[in-house]
């Protein structure tokens, strides 16, 4: 069936061309999904921009014009698009936890490195950085973020996120090198 016979089909309310869409396209729409939400979502979230992008093809069968391309390039925009919207939620909603206690209990990586007293300085240090520069610090040596996924979580520029990372480095620095002098 032809592409334009299908749009006119789903605009007829007719289930049995969208189940075959469905069948025909599922997997490359998961594969756009996952593609786009590897490092933030789960396989529910995938599952669900999937879904989604079948919901709006079947809400919305007006918005698909076959003169302007394949039902397969314009499904797979939709769900690429279903699915930036859902990396973005899920981005801008995980929250770092930034209490004290929290920190200490998962910087594993320092306790090899650093003694008990040096890790309370570093804790204290961060407690001194304003927000969103702590903020962008956890993100990025504690959880591993890359700029752009801090930016795109915080709302900030990627420069503006680099820029931040390296005065809240220089300033943890300072902060520390600083108490070193003052109490050898």
């Amino acid at each position: 069936m032809k592409d334009e016979a299908v749009s006119q089909a789903i605009q007829n309310g007719d289930e049995r061309v969208i189940h075959a869409v469905i069948t025909k396209y599922s997997k490359l729409l998961w594969r756009i999904a996952e593609a786009v939400l590897q490092t933030v979502g789960s396989e529910q979230d995938m599952e669900e921009c999937v879904a989604d992008t079948f919901i709006y093809l079947w809400e919305n069968p007006e918005k698909y014009d076959p003169r302007r391309g394949s039902l397969k390039t314009w499904l797979s925009i939709v769900a690429r698009s279903k699915s930036t919207d859902r990396c973005r939620a899920l981005a801008r909603n995980s929250t770092v936890p930034l209490e004290e206690g929290v920190w200490a209990e998962q910087t594993g990586l320092l306790d090899g490195l650093l003694a008990r007293d040096a890790r309370q300085e570093l804790l204290e240090a961060v407690s001194t950085l304003e927000e969103p520069d702590r903020q962008i610090l956890i993100r990025r040596y504690e959880y591993g973020q890359k700029p752009r996924e801090i930016a795109l979580a915080l709302g900030l520029s990627v420069k503006q996120v680099n820029n931040r990372l390296y005065r809240a480095k220089r300033k943890l620095r300072d902060l520390l090198t600083h108490c070193k002098e003052a109490y050898p």
